[in-house]
C-alpha cells in the first residue's frame, strides 16, 4: 500500500543512489524513461536534481508541463526497466507496450507506476544554464510516497523483497539493494 513520506524524510527516498523511472505527461502524450542520475540536493524544501538528455522525448514533455513523477522500481521490475531504457517514446507507447499502469499524479505531469518501492512528485525549477549545459533539472518535490511493504517509519526496511530497489551498471546487468546496517551513534 502506498503510505505518503513526510516531505522532511523526501530525501531518504534518494539517498542510496537508486536507478529511477521519470514519468511526464503533457497534453495527450505521456512517457515514461529509465535514469541512473537522480539525487536529493537539499533539505527544505525537498530538491532534486535529475539528468536527461536533450534528444529525450521525456525532457520535452517535462520541459512543457514543468512536472515529473521519480520512481523507485524494486527489482521485480527490472526486465521492465531494460526495456524501458532501450526504447523510444516517439516510436511506441511505452505504457501500453510494457503494461504499465498507475495512479494519476496529483500535481500532474506523470503517473505513480505500480510496482515501485517510492515515488517523488516534481515541479521544475528555473535553472534554464543547467539545463542547457548540463541537460540537469533542479525540481522540487511537492509530494512523496513509499510502499508500506519497503518503507516504515522514516527509513527503507525492504519488508517485500520484491521492493528492494535497482542500481544499473551498464550492459543489463543491475545490483540490488541489499541488507541494512545501522549502527548506534555513541
Amino acid at each position: 500500500m502506498r503510505i505518503s513520506v513526510p516531505l522532511a524524510h523526501a530525501y531518504r527516498l534518494l539517498n542510496h543512489g537508486p536507478l529511477t523511472l521519470i514519468s511526464s505527461a503533457h497534453a495527450d502524450q505521456r512517457n515514461i524513461m529509465a535514469a541512473a542520475w537522480a539525487m536529493p540536493v537539499d533539505f527544505q524544501p525537498p530538491k532534486v536534481a535529475v539528468v536527461i538528455d536533450k534528444s529525450s522525448h521525456t525532457r520535452q514533455l517535462i520541459e512543457a508541463s514543468g512536472h515529473f513523477v521519480l520512481a523507485l522500481p524494486g527489482q521485480q521490475l527490472a526486465h521492465t526497466v531494460l526495456q524501458l531504457g532501450s526504447h523510444s517514446g516517439r516510436d511506441i507507447d511505452k505504457f501500453a507496450a510494457f503494461g504499465l499502469h498507475g495512479a494519476s499524479a496529483e500535481h500532474g505531469g506523470g503517473l505513480l507506476l505500480d510496482g515501485c518501492a517510492a515515488w517523488l512528485e516534481c515541479k521544475i525549477l528555473p535553472e534554464p544554464a543547467m539545463a542547457e549545459r548540463h541537460d540537469m533539472f533542479l525540481a522540487e518535490v511537492l509530494a512523496a510516497w513509499a510502499d508500506d511493504q519497503a518503507w516504515c517509519d522514516g527509513r527503507w526496511t525492504f519488508a517485500d523483497p520484491a521492493l528492494r530497489t535497482l542500481h544499473y551498471v551498464a550492459g543489463g546487468q543491475f545490483f540490488v539493494t541489499g541488507d541494512s546496517l545501522v549502527i548506534e551513534q555513541s
